[in-house]
């Protein structure tokens, strides 16, 4: 009996958490951003002001509304004329410039579809030999990059993130050959680093580690020789 109710319980425990938790994140939300935005808005103009009631939400409503006549007035010529003389502006400013840059290309990468997303999940030695962390290929190495890293060999910039905040990590260049690649999507990729580890793949696929890594499974010796397949 006692093993049954613990069995239960966890599982009640397993169902409830995460729904407490969604309804807590969006509720504290929702009533900062009102804190926020219904002391900005003139008292004639509130309709809480006339009613004897608050209505949650409204200051998500107004914020929205906000940012897209923002998202308009930015589309048109004038609008973008006068955010071209605002970050000129902004430019001048030496220690705000550096910010201000890094913030709008970070928001830019993120807002601005697949085509500058993560392309695919990599394991990668680090941060030293014989251990190996997932990593988010996020561009190929170019130019002085390449000659350096690759010598010639096909070079991609891999993002490691930390856990279990994985908007903070490490940029590392390594050749491509040193990267094994891993049949994950990059929402189950993050979810493996955010959950310590706990949320595992169970499997990888057929001929994603070459024969021969130390990762891999088939350590055969190639026909004519001792050596495994590279």
């Amino acid at each position: 009996m006692l093993r049954w109710l613990r069995t239960r319980f966890i599982a009640g425990v397993a169902v409830a958490a995460p729904l407490a938790i969604t309804i807590w994140l969006i509720v504290t939300v929702v009533s900062f951003i009102d804190r926020t935005i219904k002391p900005l808005i003139p008292a004639q103009y509130n309709p809480e002001s006339y009613l004897p009631f608050a209505i949650p939400g409204m200051g998500v409503l107004i914020a929205i509304l906000t940012l897209t006549l923002l998202g308009a007035l930015a589309a048109n010529i004038m609008g973008r004329t006068l955010i071209a003389i605002g970050e000129r502006l902004v430019n001048g400013l030496p220690f705000v410039r550096n910010i201000y840059g890094a913030l709008k290309q970070i928001i830019e990468t993120v807002f601005q579809g697949q085509q500058h997303s993560f392309k695919e999940v990599v394991l990668v030695e680090y941060p030293m030999a014989g251990s190996y962390a997932g990593a988010f290929v996020a561009s190929e190495g170019r130019g002085v990059i390449r000659q350096v890293v690759g010598q010639g060999e096909q070079v991609i910039g891999v993002f490691i993130p930390t856990t279990p905040n994985p908007t903070s990590g490490f940029l590392l260049f390594v050749p491509r050959s040193k990267a094994v690649k891993l049949d994950l999507t990059i929402e189950e990729a993050a979810k493996l680093i955010i959950s310590f580890g706990i949320v595992q793949p169970d499997r990888l696929p057929e001929g994603a580690i070459p024969a021969g890594h130390p990762l891999s499974s088939d350590t055969s010796p190639v026909a004519g020789g001792d050596t495994p397949k590279a």
